[in-house]
């Protein structure tokens, strides 16, 4: 499976990132890119469910560095 991130930062600086499925290999990574992100962008944070696939591809739960993510 190929992983990928898109990345788009829009005109008033808004960074969008919309993800495609990761495998489990890469997931932990994933997530904490993403954190980092986060950090280092600040500011008010929304995360939307991608209409464009199925629900039931984009639920899932996860654990790792001693905590639990459901998506």
């Amino acid at each position: 499976m190929k992983d990928a991130m898109e990345f788009t930062i829009e005109e008033d600086g808004t960074i969008s990132i919309k993800t495609d499925k990761v495998s489990a290999t890469n997931h932990v990574s994933a997530d904490q890119l993403l954190a980092l992100i986060r950090k280092l962008a600040g500011g008010e944070v929304s995360t939307k469910r991608r209409v464009d696939i199925p629900l039931i591809e984009a639920l899932h739960a996860h654990t790792h560095d001693g905590h639990t993510h459901t998506h």
